[in-house]
């Protein structure tokens, strides 16, 4: 499994890279008035507190921050009692006065006091705040004063206890519980735990918190110490451990710009700003299962996992709202943790998180969680700009006013006049009492004595010459001042004149620049409307550019089964035509051919009728008496005429035989019941038929062989039997179909009803004997009907006409 972080530290890595990467640039921002928020997360035993406090000889972040600070505001300092805090997270700056009589009024209690010059250290933490680096920053505003509060607190089940209150324990007092009985001595009530509330610009605050102002790393980290013993004191009459509780480590930074002098603090409640920065020291994250937690740390464990795990959802939360514009109400109120850090979370400050992991192979599970939420926490982006109040005064307050201060020290040095008020005032005291006269004994022992008083008078007529010179002198050196006062008073005139003549330039340059800047507001206001405007009509244009091209695609993709569908019923169409049309054409054929043969028969049997009318009309008549017909026809040679040539391109016929192939098969004899009966001698008979009227698929089903008995009438007047022979298959559906295959003809004539012309005694017959002759094969023979198998005119006809 593999997470991404920002920065990885080793094992080996020293205290100094990880405050130089994590905790210097949160420092940097408090001193530029904003706030921060630095977490360390992690199992129980990873070193969360290790990283946060340090050990001996290597402190941690904590004693870092605080050195940096102070060495970055150092000079900078405000007196005491200068700045206050008041109840409702807010700060105000007092004037000198009553910050005096707030530091004599802390003097006269008997609270120790901070000895001035170098601290006495607790050996116990002085190797902690021993740090060599001196590390600080760099641009600090120089025309500020600033101060230092520091608070301490923790969270231990869910309640808020402050750890630097002074509640001073009666072990004479009894403590009642609630059932009105006095408990134990080895018990202890617990102090009455803290509110949260919000101020006026939406910052949560702990109420009544005890804030201590501070001035040197020392006295910082001895605070924190302080409250560090007490927790522990406190942790063990409340059964608590180190790891049962959220430590929380606050230090304030109030920062108010000097006045136009560089002399004193401006008192102006918008001009001062106050930072924030807190160290939370988390309590670790573990399993029941394995620490086997009863009673109390049960409930306290249970208690530590449902804050972290409010904490997690809070931050999965705000994720969901940044990365898919949602607006999910956050649940900070659901724990003191996440509720006291509420505004850090909105944006108001960074946050910076060290997760500590254990390579112990028994929190590998307790780790992996770890991890997945801190790089979680990752995507989320809190910090927002924080706008700093603009004073409007010259920078370089704080120099000028000790440059002038120095420069006026020099030139009374250089008069001959005081250069320090206490020094110079012991000075000229001694001064003048080594150069009056020594006043002699005064003690008169004798009355008779006349030396004592002259030389006392003596010494003080000296006297009092010497002071009339030093009243001389003293008038001399007074006007001499007023002469400088004077001089400097023109000079600082003649210097406030050109000063007030440039600050008019300047106000007149800044009325113009606010001016332009005015013009150039209203026209970044123009500008921006305008391209609000764009951006909704480019949004709406590319909305109707998203519509049109989905309506094109929608279109395309119909158009596209559109023409498929067209091609396949262009293809569909065509089979149909093209099978349509052979079918038609098939049909035509089939037609016309009929036509022809019906219009053939229709001719020959006109032919017929006439060759015999001619035939009986140009016979001639002989005087000798005919010999019967029969005999003539054995004289006269017969002769056979040629058979009609075939219909051209037709094709062969294959030859079949005459004889009934009937043995062994059974036939299907279909008589329809329109047949007449025919009175012939030799009548059609097929052994083992089944005589039917119309054909059924039952009794093709029962025989190989089908016969369909057919009458018509023959141009001779003659009745023409014709028994059409066909072969019975079985199709792929089950049916039956019938193939004819031979045509038989039966047909009757009468010999009286052929009119035989006798052959001529002339051996060479007249030119049309051979059109007005005709046998009986002509006869016979003149139309030919043959079969052939699949044959488009019917049952299996081919006819054959002689040409004419």
């Amino acid at each position: 499994t593999q997470y991404s972080f920002k920065e990885v530290f080793g094992t080996l890595v020293v205290q100094k890279k990880v405050f130089d990467v994590v905790a210097k640039p949160l420092v940097e921002d408090l001193i530029r008035g904003k706030n921060g928020l630095l977490f360390t997360y992690g199992v129980t035993g990873s070193g969360k507190t290790h990283t946060m406090t340090g050990s001996p000889g290597d402190g941690g972040l904590l004693p870092r921050c605080l050195d940096m600070i102070f060495n970055s505001i150092g000079p900078f300092q405000a007196k005491r009692f200068v700045f206050k805090l008041d109840d409702k997270n807010g700060v105000d700056v007092q004037c000198e006065v009553d910050a005096l009589l707030e530091r004599q009024k802390r003097d006269v209690m008997p609270v120790p006091k901070p000895t001035p010059g170098k601290r006495q250290i607790d050996p116990e933490i002085a190797d902690m705040i021993n740090v060599q680096d001196q590390c600080k920053v760099e641009e600090v505003d120089e025309d500020n004063v600033y101060c230092v509060f520091v608070s301490y607190i923790e969270i231990y089940n869910n309640y808020i206890y402050d750890l630097l209150e002074e509640a001073p324990f009666d072990p004479i007092k009894p403590k009642w519980n609630n059932c009105n009985t006095p408990v134990r001595n080895g018990d202890f009530i617990p102090p009455q735990s803290k509110i949260l509330r919000e101020d006026q610009n939406h910052n949560m605050y702990v109420t009544g918190c005890t804030e201590v102002e501070v001035k040197s790393t020392e006295e910082a980290f001895e605070v924190f110490w302080r409250g560090q013993k007490k927790r522990r004191i406190a942790n063990t009459q409340l059964n608590r451990e180190s790891s049962r509780s959220h430590s929380v480590f606050i230090i304030k930074l109030a920062q108010a710009p000097l006045d136009a002098d560089g002399d004193k603090v401006l008192q102006e409640k918008e001009q001062i700003t106050l930072s924030q920065l807190s160290l939370v020291d988390l309590a670790g994250s573990e399993r029941t299962n394995r620490t086997k937690a009863e009673g109390n740390r049960l409930r306290e464990a249970g208690n530590i996992n449902q804050s972290l795990m409010t904490l997690r959802t809070c931050i999965e939360v705000l994720r969901e709202n940044q990365m898919y514009g949602l607006n999910k109400m956050v649940p900070y109120r659901d724990s003191k943790l996440t509720h006291l850090f509420k505004n850090y979370f909105d944006g108001e400050g960074k946050v910076r998180m060290i997760v500590c992991v254990n390579p112990k192979a028994e929190d590998y599970e307790e780790s992996l969680q770890v991890m997945r939420f801190a790089e979680m926490t990752q995507e989320v982006e809190v910090a927002r700009p924080v706008d700093r109040p603009l004073c409007g005064l010259t920078p370089g307050r704080r120099f000028r006013n000790q440059a002038f201060q120095e420069e006026l020290s020099r030139k009374l040095e250089m008069r001959g006049g005081p250069v320090d008020a206490e020094t110079e005032e012991q000075s000229v005291l001694e001064t003048i009492l080594q150069n009056f006269p020594p006043l002699p004994a005064c003690e008169l022992l004798d009355i008779n004595d006349d030396q004592t008083l002259p030389k006392l008078i003596e010494v003080l007529e000296k006297r009092h010459k010497l002071r009339q010179m030093l009243i001389k002198e003293f008038s001399k050196a007074v006007l001499t001042f007023k002469t400088m006062l004077q001089e400097f008073d023109c000079s600082v005139a003649s210097k406030e004149n050109y000063i007030k003549g440039r600050l008019s330039e300047k106000e007149k340059t800044i009325a113009g620049q606010k001016t332009e800047i005015e013009r150039l507001e209203k026209k970044i206001k123009t500008l921006e409307y305008k391209i609000e405007i764009l951006e909704k009509t480019a949004t709406i244009y590319e909305e109707d550019k998203r519509n049109l091209q989905q309506e094109l695609e929608s279109k395309s993709q119909k158009l596209q089964r559109q023409a498929s569908d067209k091609r396949r019923l262009e293809a569909r169409f065509q089979g149909m035509v093209a099978e349509t049309t052979m079918k038609w054409e098939k049909e035509c054929e089939r037609r016309v051919a009929a036509k022809q043969l019906e219009m053939q028969n229709k001719l020959w049997v006109k032919d017929e009728k006439l060759k015999q009318l001619k035939a009986i009309v140009t016979e001639p008549k002989s005087d000798k008496p005919e010999r019967p017909s029969r005999e003539r026809d054995r004289e006269k040679p017969v002769q056979r005429s040629v058979s009609p040539s075939p219909v051209p391109n037709a094709p062969p016929v294959r030859l079949r035989h005459r004889r009934s192939r009937s043995a062994g098969e059974r036939w299907v004899d279909h008589k329809p019941p329109s047949n007449l009966p025919t009175e012939t001698v030799m009548q059609p008979h097929v052994p083992h038929a089944i005589t039917v009227a119309a054909a059924s698929e039952k009794a093709l089903a029962k025989c190989d062989k089908y016969m369909l008995t057919h009458q018509e009438l023959a141009s001779d007047g003659e009745i023409e039997t014709k028994l059409i022979k066909g072969d019975v298959f079985k199709t792929r559906g089950g049916g039956q179909a019938v193939q004819f295959t031979d045509i038989e003809t039966l047909k009757q004539e009468s010999p009286t009803g052929r009119k035989r012309r006798s052959s001529p005694s002339n051996p060479d017959p007249p030119e049309d004997a051979a059109e007005s002759e005709w046998t009986d094969v002509e006869t016979r023979c003149s139309v030919a009907v043959e079969m052939r198998a699949g044959s488009a005119l019917g049952p299996g006809y081919e006819h054959h006409a002689q040409p004419k």
